[in-house]
């Protein structure tokens, strides 16, 4: 019997385990990469075989689906025997990169063990996957491990059926493996023997310096250097992602529950925001995330990382993307130099393809995934079509979809495509998939309709390349398709869409919409009501143009600017972009209450006034309207004038900011979710759905779950996909393939 094996079968153990089990149970036959799948040649009964083979699969594998058959294959061999690997049709099975397994830390930190304190110490449960694989099939030679030979003794343990580096395609060892040099910001050698040793005594000692890890670079230093760090960057509040040593180290810092702990300690290792724990040690880890009740932490999970809390005195330090504002993470040594930093961590290794750390959101069981990559892309979707189309995404957070035989896969975080070198990642990596895909042609290119968006122009390279049809696909409609291939859900829904800015069909800025979507169709059934942007996408960084252009359109001028400014702005105002963001009310309400007055990093208004709606109570009076239908418009500039009538002159508590903004919001949120279930009911429809930027907002989530349970309904939340900007691509490929 020959079986064709489908699934996570490349780069796992599988092949090892496949040969153990027919050892196990006497079997004669062979066992050989084809390509994306495994082939298995085997004489026993097919059903005791695989139902064996399940029991026995290793960490990262998965069997998707077994093809069978019939054949005396068997009878060419006198016992079971590994094959060369063979190129075959290429389906989608990449492992992602995965932490350090148990097994290998306690090699790393046994002083006998000739891996001890060996860095790139890995087996095949785990190690860098995607990172470093260059082609199909999973072989060392196509790896960028290819530039190591095997010594003797790795030789022996990667050809011995009972050592657990057995065909450990990434095997090595000190004495033929890739290596870790510290340098100046020179490009002089610092340290060689000792470089790991010698950097975290340096970071120790408050400097601030590069690592090099798997997928790409972190900037490391201790919790004390932030302020140091902060100048030197210029990023005065961006929040910093924390590796922390250990879960204990973790609950020191952070509130971390069953769940969170859960995610921490996967294989995966994700940065977690996780709510800060009150105490003396806020005080030190506050820095990290300014004006922020959370904090991102992660756990090491390289050889290199869990060497580094060997050696440093910390029990936590900023580890976050090494790279220039805007641009691709650092992977290139000769790059590090750039930053002129003092300490340079680097190691030989090359990285293939940039994987940037996963940043998520537990929400009651939930992952919403803010930045979906290390560890977790590769990752397969039902596409529902089996058309083959690329998807390019918006312009901010970007990733690319591709699909193949009804199967969707997304690529790594890509980032904002504003800058050249971003735009250039995003070529390669559809280039790179298309290849590991064996994707040759491509049916179809979807788009975002925003004329500005430098995604359009690339899409539009790759249909003209392939003689594609091109599809505009809105983007808030792409928001709730996401939605629904993240949760294989194929009904019509009835969706609050809600985020900071999508182009609109209107050729006005969407962003606080209703909609019912279906995969090849979609009707807006209402939006919060239209206010300027005076100056555009400068509103979105100061958030008081805003407030400035709601007080005018309720007959009060305000003075947060000087008067001839502000007599310019009042006749910009009719000319100004119109939005009805949910995003940029928010802004404007945290603008309002004093929380954040100016934009430094992407949403940080609203992601300040968050702290506040979550322990704020509804304890003031506001009220809005609902006007018209087929779009319902729900009012906002009501609830700013009860918001200044209630505020207006007032030094106002913190307390009284977050009760205020909670009782803002609640109404808000409430005249919103009652469109959706007025609608769904007209319909029959028992779920609504949530998706888009504002609903990383956990506050905003409880309001709209409490609300939707309340009319008997169910709330469609994200666990797979983004639910920002970086889900966009793949909602744009779904809906494509069915306008096909």
């Amino acid at each position: 019997m020959i079986l064709r094996i489908f699934g996570v079968v490349q780069g796992v153990g599988f092949r090892p385990t496949v040969f153990r089990v027919a050892q196990l149970m006497g079997a004669k036959g062979y066992v050989k990469n084809k390509g994306s799948y495994v082939e298995v040649c085997v004489d026993k009964d097919e059903k005791a075989f695989i139902d064996k083979l399940k029991e026995e699969l290793p960490v990262l594998g998965r069997i998707d689906r077994v093809e069978m058959t019939e054949s005396d294959c068997h009878e060419e061999y006198d016992s079971f025997v590994i094959l060369s690997s063979e190129e075959g049709e290429r389906e989608v099975s990449i492992p992602p990169d995965v932490a350090t397994c148990v097994h290998c830390l306690n090699e790393i930190f046994a002083p006998r063990n000739r891996r001890y304190l060996f860095p790139f110490t890995n087996c095949t449960d785990c190690g860098a996957r995607f990172s470093l694989i260059e082609d199909f099939p999973y072989d060392r030679k196509y790896t960028s491990m290819s530039d190591f030979p095997l010594c003797g003794i790795c030789n022996e343990e990667y050809g011995t059926p009972a050592d657990w580096r057995f065909h450990a395609q990434t095997i090595s060892c000190p004495d033929d493996g890739p290596a870790y040099v510290l340098y100046d910001s020179d490009g002089k050698v610092m340290e060689k023997e000792s470089a790991i040793e010698v950097f975290a005594s340096e970071i120790d000692a408050g400097g601030i310096g590069v690592a090099k890890s798997w997928g790409g670079m972190h900037i490391v230093c201790k919790l004390e250097a932030i302020p140091e760090f902060r100048k030197w960057y210029n990023r005065p509040f961006k929040p910093f992602a924390v590796m922390v040593r250990n879960l204990g180290t973790a609950r020191k810092y952070a509130e971390v529950g069953e769940y969170e702990e859960q995610l921490l300690t996967s294989f995966q290792a994700p940065i977690v925001l996780l709510p800060k724990k009150e105490g003396p040690q806020r005080e030190v880890l506050d820095p990290a995330s300014p004006g922020l009740g959370n904090v991102g932490l992660y756990l090491p999970y390289t050889a290199m990382q869990h060497i580094l809390f060997h050696h440093t005195r910390s029990d936590a330090l900023v580890m976050t993307s090494a790279n220039l504002p805007d641009e691709p993470m650092l992977t290139n040594n000769e790059d590090v130099f750039s930053l002129g930093l003092d300490l340079n961590l680097l190691h030989n290794r090359r990285i293939v393809s940039r994987v940037d750390d996963s940043i998520l959101i537990p929400f009651e069981g939930r992952k919403l995934f803010i930045r979906k990559s290390r560890g977790f892309v590769p990752d397969l979707l039902n596409a529902f079509h089996d058309r083959s189309v690329l998807s390019v995404g918006p312009e901010e957070n970007v990733t690319a979809s591709m699909s193949k035989d009804g199967k969707l896969i997304a690529s790594q975080y890509i980032g904002n495509t504003t800058r050249y070198e971003v735009q250039n990642f995003l070529r390669d990596t559809i280039d790179r998939l298309l290849g590991l895909f064996g994707i040759k042609e491509i049916d179809a290119v979807a788009i975002d309709p925003h004329p500005m968006y430098t995604t359009r122009r690339i899409g539009e390279e790759f249909a003209e390349r392939f003689g594609s049809e091109i599809f505009e696909v809105q983007h808030h409609w792409a928001h709730v398709a996401g939605l629904m291939a993240d949760n294989d859900w194929e009904q019509p829904l009835v969706s609050l869409s809600v985020d900071g800015a999508g182009y609109g069909l209107d050729e006005k800025i969407w962003g606080g919409e209703i909609l019912y979507s279906q995969l090849d169709s979609f009707e807006r059934l209402g939006h919060l009501e239209y206010l300027p942007m005076i100056g555009g996408d400068l509103a979105t960084k100061e958030p008081k143009r805003m407030l400035f252009a709601i007080f005018q359109r309720l007959g009060v001028t305000k003075d947060y600017f000087e008067p001839h400014k502000s007599e310019v702005f009042i006749k910009a105002m009719e000319k100004s972009p119109q939005s009805c963001s949910l995003g940029r009310v928010l802004d404007a309400l945290s603008s309002y209450l004093g929380i954040c007055d100016l934009m430094t990093y992407d949403g940080e208004p609203a992601i300040k006034l968050e702290r506040y709606l979550d322990v704020g109570k509804p304890q003031y009076e506001f009220h809005t309207e609902i006007e018209g239908s087929n779009p319902s418009v729900i009012r906002t500039l009501p609830l700013f004038e009860t918001l200044d009538s209630l505020a207006r002159g007032k030094n106002l508590t913190e307390s009284e900011k977050a009760d205020m903004s909670r009782s803002f919001v609640e109404e808000l949120m409430k005249r919103m979710v009652e469109v959706c279930v007025h609608n769904a009911e007209e319909r029959d429809l028992k779920t609504i759905g949530l998706t888009g930027g504002v609903s990383y907002n956990l506050p905003v989530v409880r309001i709209v779950k409490g609300l939707v349970e309340n009319s008997k309904m169910d709330l469609l939340l994200h666990n797979s996909v983004p639910n920002g900007d970086g889900g966009i691509s793949i909602g744009q490929n779904v809906i494509a393939g069915n306008l096909l």
